[in-house]
């Protein structure tokens, strides 16, 4: 039953609006996904607007996975005053409601110029709480006997990172990655109220912009929310195997 909305999402794809509420409804593809495609075009250049959110999500889910890695390995590896302190703090962020950073933010960052920019949708959410303490959890099961050798060896602390942390931390690093780029794909609230130009839109946007006052394009609705889709479903596969091995290691001891 599950696949019973993404099913209908498609046909609904193919159909014209008034189709839509016909009765009975369709519950077979139509004729019109062209006509649609040609239709969500004209009305918010969904190409450009695809392209823009594959962008922006991939340098934020790069930039933002590195970040929570190095900021975890930092809590979980390396003993200074106020760790502990700092890690309340970061898990303390997680219970802040999102929506009681709406004004200071925009207030940030209209004060440095970021209004309408991508930098502005980017950079103030790198420091990612959920992904910081996520990493932090499996850098320390991470044997310090390694990163000895590795020091001995005469690697230093950032090779050490990239070279032997990394690439043994890839399931929770995958799992990150899906979780991270999923969360800025669907992102709407702010970058609504941040962007102001048409040709920075993102898709929730974008989409947002086909419900008008007196009329709805449900037929470009359903078509768009089926392409938006798309690039998750890409990202999920290609992410799946270290997905599913960072729940099978937590879930396995020994």
């Amino acid at each position: 039953m599950s696949v019973v909305p993404f099913y209908w999402m498609i046909v609904a794809a193919t159909h014209s609006s008034s189709e839509l509420f016909s009765s009975p409804p369709p519950f077979l593809p139509g004729d019109d996904l062209w006509r649609n495609i040609v239709a969500l075009e004209e009305s918010v250049r969904f190409a450009r607007v695809m392209a823009t959110s594959v962008w922006t999500a991939l340098v934020y889910t790069v930039l933002s996975a590195l970040v929570s890695a190095m900021c975890g390995y930092g809590l979980a590896k390396y003993r200074f005053r106020g760790r502990g302190v700092l890690l309340a703090v970061v898990l303390a962020t997680m219970m802040v409601p999102f929506q009681v950073l709406l004004v200071p933010l925009f207030q940030m960052m209209a004060s440095v110029g970021w209004v309408d920019t991508y930098q502005s949708i980017i950079i103030p959410f790198l420091a990612n709480s959920f992904g910081i303490f996520l990493m932090r959890q499996a850098f320390l099961d991470f044997p310090d006997e390694l990163l000895e050798s590795g020091r001995l060896d005469g690697a230093g602390d950032l090779r050490v990172f990239y070279r032997i942390v990394l690439p043994c931390v890839r399931p929770q690093l995958g799992a990150l990655v899906i979780f991270t780029f999923m969360s800025q794909w669907n992102s709407f609230i702010w970058p609504l109220l941040m962007l102001n130009s048409e040709e920075r839109y993102t898709v929730p946007v974008a989409l947002n912009h086909l419900i008008g006052v007196s009329h709805v394009d449900y037929a470009g609705l359903m078509l768009g929310a089926f392409l938006a889709t798309l690039p998750l479903m890409l990202v999920f596969l290609l992410f799946q195997r270290q997905f599913v091995a960072g729940l099978l290691g937590g879930a396995v001891k020994g």
